[in-house]
């Protein structure tokens, strides 16, 4: 699944190389966290919020097959913050 959101999110995105997803797994949940470039948070969003839920969709269809429950966090990447730290 955590493929699947980078392909689907590198579609969308202007700089598909600041695309990062994560995946936590548990029993029956999965955590996927999408970071995206602070100028594409917009897209990965979209007008109120249709490419978010889009993806979030798709991401529930192919998580039905191996009886999971996804769930889908957009984080916006903050370059600034990375180097700080």
């Amino acid at each position: 699944m955590k493929e699947l959101v980078k392909y689907l999110a590198k579609a969308i995105v202007d700089k598909p190389e600041d695309v990062i997803v994560t995946e936590v797994e548990g029993e029956r949940t999965s955590i996927i966290k999408l970071r995206v470039a602070k100028e594409d948070f917009g897209l990965i969003i979209g007008k109120k919020g249709r490419n978010a839920e889009a993806i979030r969709t798709i991401l529930r269809a192919a998580a039905a097959k191996l009886g999971k429950k996804p769930t889908l966090e957009i984080v916006e990447e903050d370059k600034q913050a990375e180097r700080a730290v």
